[in-house]
């Protein structure tokens, strides 16, 4: 029997445990993981269980307990191998060969009813190989915080990763860039894979292009798999990786949202959204916001994202030019601005209420938005809940009546930008049938949120945790970005 066809031996009544676990990437070899085991810890208190995403496994969320949580994602029970995944990445535009998974490792590989392919990873578990001499810790706060941007950013419509569990563990933690002690916790994430841009270069690093072959094969068997059976299907892979970072980054932008640190180790292969530390949602259209208190050049900040990404892209060339020719790639590569302003364009287009984009005035409408964004500093979320908030059928009948009972008119005083931009929106408005103005404001509501994910928000619920372990507000924060306006 091969390792792929070794089935499950659990007799473990937890649902967790009678997945069908698929040790795909551990059936690459150990030249991409080590074998680890998991801390101990003093105590376990589940924090968060992301009842939204049980489905997808096949899980009956009413037969899950607590203490099936608890057992699989804090004592990790019965669950081997625990593999820390080896890569290296480019960190502000130098590279590290001294990366891997750190405080954390691969819990296990799941197919969902969707017939894709899921990791389970893990986020504080303890001391790995690649800890650098540090404790493999998480901070409970920094549990919270990433539950919060993977469940605000997926409501937003990013392709992102999710938290599945948020356990607090007990032990206390010194950190230099908040107050110490503090508490702590070990995550599970769920993701489409945990295999990075890193991932490919650290073969590269090594000289061993056979270990890059094999981990492409493994790739696009798994996560393209639709491009198996293609002639050419190593540059239709990068091309389509292209696309979807292009559009990934575009649905960031349009969310408001800086990732912070989007360092090569940081960038999915499947063009996914993960690994949240310094993020922010910007709180009002700065191009130079920057999430990260450390990026003190801007490297990562809000606007320079795009070309960040397209950079890591062009730098991913370098280990993969053993497999695939450097022309295609270039190629493929050439279409990211086009992806891009496509996505971006259209998603911004629905935040201002319009599926439909046939009509030739929304060309001038993008930009005017964004120029008033930035001239007026009205708040980026503000405005637009503020547009499905009071959007009426009589904003067809006059400039003047558009946004008029909303917040945002006292905030711009008197605003040519703001005035041109309301004769714009009216004019567009007269396009659609009087019957339409109903899609436009069920569009504007679903794409604007009345939450937005800004920095005191998050404070106001970690407060009351931190003073008074009272995580009422925390629970009501994420009702909140689940609800559907």
């Amino acid at each position: 029997m091969t390792l792929a066809e070794t089935p499950n031996q659990t007799n473990s009544s937890n649902p967790f445990l009678r997945l069908k676990y698929e040790p795909a990437l551990e059936s690459l070899g150990n030249d991409y993981y080590d074998e680890v085991a998991a801390a101990e810890f003093p105590q376990h208190i589940l924090r968060w269980r992301n009842d939204a995403v049980l489905p997808r496994l096949g899980l009956n969320p009413q037969t899950v307990t607590d203490e099936d949580f608890i057992n699989a994602f804090g004592k990790f029970q019965e669950r081997k191998p625990l593999l820390a995944l080896r890569y290296h990445g480019y960190q502000f535009g130098e590279y590290n060969s001294a990366l891997g998974d750190g405080r954390g490792f691969l819990y296990g590989q799941v197919r969902g009813i969707d017939g894709e392919l899921y990791d389970f990873g893990t986020k504080g578990s303890g001391r790995t190989p690649y800890s650098r001499g540090g404790d493999g810790m998480l901070t409970l706060k920094g549990g919270v915080r990433e539950v919060l941007a993977a469940e605000a950013l997926h409501y937003l419509g990013v392709r992102t990763s999710r938290c599945l569990s948020t356990i607090e563990t007990g032990l206390s933690l010194w950190r230099g860039d908040e107050p110490s002690p503090t508490r702590s916790s070990v995550m599970v994430r769920m993701s489409s894979s945990h295999i990075r841009f890193g991932t490919f270069e650290r073969s590269h690093y090594l000289r061993r292009p056979d270990l890059t072959q094999k981990l492409l094969d493994h790739v696009i068997e798994h996560y393209y798999r639709h491009l198996n059976t293609e002639t050419e299907k190593y540059s239709l892979f990068y091309a389509e990786l292209v696309k979807r970072v292009a559009q990934l980054v575009a649905q960031w932008m349009a969310a408001g949202f800086c990732h912070g640190v989007l360092n090569t180790d940081n960038m999915s292969i499947t063009g996914e959204s993960f690994d949240y530390g310094p993020y922010a949602f910007i709180p009002t259209y700065d191009p130079y916001f920057t999430a990260a208190y450390f990026d003190y050049y801007r490297r990562y900040c809000y606007s320079h994202q795009p070309g960040i990404c397209k950079l890591n892209l062009e730098m991913l060339q370098e280990p993969l030019k053993a497999i695939i020719d450097r022309g295609d790639m270039e190629h493929g590569l050439a279409s990211f601005d086009e992806y891009y302003r496509a996505e971006y364009r259209s998603l911004m287009l629905k935040k201002l209420g319009f599926e439909q984009l046939l009509v030739p005035e929304l060309d001038e409408l993008f930009p005017l938005t964004l120029e008033f964004l930035q001239d007026s500093q009205v708040g980026y979320h503000q405005f637009f809940y503020e547009m499905a908030r009071t959007f009426s059928i009589q904003w067809r009948d006059d400039p003047a009546f558009v946004l008029h009972s909303s917040d945002i008119v006292p905030a711009t005083g008197s605003s040519a930008i703001f005035d041109n931009w309301c004769i714009l929106y009216h004019k567009i408005l007269n396009n659609f049938a009087p019957e339409q103005m109903e899609i436009i404001a069920q569009t504007l509501k679903r794409y604007n949120p009345k939450t937005a994910l800004l920095r005191p928000v998050i404070e106001s619920v970690w407060e009351p945790i931190a003073q008074s372990d009272n995580w009422q507000p925390f629970y009501e924060l994420i009702n909140q970005i689940q609800s559907v306006n």
